[in-house]
């Protein structure tokens, strides 16, 4: 299993930037894919980005030119660096895990951490 610590949300105006900080209890390279999810008042929850062990990166549409998900295996750690805010990014973030080794493979998920933007 693994533990996932959420840190950065805050409240920012529109056209500002933060960094979300995902830090894991065990090792980014023994879990298969990091992600970052949102979900907004009254709407489901939706992939924002996602980091796979080796490296390669997705992005939903809406967050392409903006958002940069990163990893930095030496401390068990995956960002989020979110550029160009706009109100519609508000939402809670959470940090995911899918693991697929070890004795309690699934998904995980962080506390969540509220990123509110100002218009």
């Amino acid at each position: 299993q693994v533990q996932l610590h959420e840190s950065g949300g805050g409240l920012v105006q529109a056209g500002g930037s933060l960094r979300l900080s995902c830090a894991a209890s065990r090792s980014l390279l023994t879990i298969y894919v990091m992600g970052w999810y949102r979900q907004a008042p009254g709407k489901q929850r939706e992939l924002v980005a996602g980091i796979s062990s080796g490296g390669t990166t997705r992005y939903d549409d809406s967050v392409k030119g903006r958002f940069t998900i990163s990893r930095d295996n030496a401390v068990n750690t995956v960002y989020l660096q979110m550029n160009s805010l706009k109100a519609e990014d508000t939402a809670v973030y959470y940090c995911n895990a899918d693991v697929r080794s070890g004795p309690r493979p699934g998904l995980y998920w962080g506390q969540g951490t509220q990123v509110t933007v100002s218009s």
